[in-house]
This record gives C-alpha cells, structure tokens and sequence, in this order.
C-alpha cells in the first residue's frame, strides 16, 4: 500500500508540473491564451542555452505579433490594474497608441531563433553589463566581429520578460517608437540576451533580422 501511495502521488506531481509547463505566459490574462494552437508561438523552446525569460520573450513577442487583438483586449487593457505602473500609464499617450496600433494591425510572421542573432546579443549585453554602457555601438572587437542584426532593442532595468516585453511596445519617451516598430516589423529571425547590468542591475539586447 506504502508503494502505490507514494506512485501516486509521483504521478499527481508529473501531472501538475505539465500543466503548469504547458501554460502560456499569458494566461494569467485569460485562459484563452491556454489553447494549443497558440503553442507553436514558442519557437525557442528546445534552444537548450537559453534561460527560461529568453524563451518567455520571444513566445510571448509571437503571441503579441500573431494575435495582436486578443493581446490588446486581455493582456494590454488589464495591465494598468495589474501592474504598480498603473499610474504611468492610463493617461499616456504611448499606452494608448499602442493600443491603437494593435487594434488595426494585421498578424505578423513568426520570430524563429537565430544564432547569429543571438551570439550578436549576447556579445552585447555582457559587455554593456560590465560597464554600464546604454546603446548599441559595439565596445570591442569580438562584439563587433559578432554584430548581426537588421533591427536592434536594447532594455534596461526590467527583469520579467511580460515587462520587458510590454516597455519596449510602449516605448514611453522614444517619439519615434523605434523599439515599437522593430519588434512589431517584418523580420522572421531574433536572438536575444538577458545579463547583469553594472548601472540598472539588468540588461536585455534582442536582435532581429
């Protein structure tokens, strides 16, 4: 009886572990973001050296890019209330401009993972981290030999990938919202990075081809 309790309670636990696997990083947003077509967003899933918020932001970048709408009236209209930002962002213009602009945007193509974009991004953020350097000029050779990209994003101080994700669409002081219209744009490659940063304890580089 000890052994079946315990196999039990083995496969309670497997069970419940692929669920909460399986879940999208919106469906605390709304359960529709559970669906299994939504899955093949995830396309970094099997890149074995990438942390889990690598992966996260380029599924949750694919989610936004093919399902503008639903991102639109889940994750972006309950944000303010969800987040302790609320109150930068009701009455910003950027907030809602993007809300605009993916209520009349048609789905984009998927992000597949690129390891030239990647290498490119890892380069980057590491050496920004170490210094406590903010843009995109290369600060050495090795990073420069390694840059590959078409479009570039780089975030600093933001440590989840939804507010990673979600600072770089609002754009909130970029009048030219280039960080919106790269990551929204008609690339079909991303490599990204996530490392410690000397200044804003994190950096994020995403690179896009």
């Amino acid at each position: 009886m000890k052994w079946i309790c315990l196999f039990i309670f083995f496969v309670q636990h497997l069970l419940m572990y692929g669920q909460s696997k399986n879940d999208s990083p919106l469906s605390a947003f709304g359960t529709e973001w559970n669906k299994k077509e939504y899955s093949k967003c995830n396309t970094a899933i099997d890149i074995n050296y990438l942390s889990a918020d690598e992966k996260e932001i380029i599924y949750i970048l694919n989610l936004v890019r093919l399902y503008p709408l639903l991102f639109l009236n889940t994750v972006l209209t309950k944000y303010p209330s969800a987040s302790d930002k609320a109150y930068l962002l009701k009455d910003k213009y950027y907030y809602w401009s993007l809300k605009k602009e993916l209520g009349d945007m048609a789905p984009q193509k998927l992000l597949e993972f690129d390891k030239l974009c990647y290498e490119s991004a890892f380069c980057h953020a590491v050496e920004s981290g170490k210094t406590g350097y903010t843009g995109h000029d290369r600060l050495n050779k090795t990073c420069e030999d390694k840059q590959h990209f078409m479009g570039e994003c780089c975030d600093y101080g933001n440590s989840e990938p939804l507010e990673i994700v979600l600072s770089l669409l609002i754009d909130e002081g970029v009048p030219s919202l280039g960080h919106r219209k790269i990551l929204l744009g008609n690339y079909t490659k991303i490599g990204l990075s996530i490392k410690p940063h000397k200044k804003y304890e994190t950096n994020t580089v995403i690179d896009l081809w």
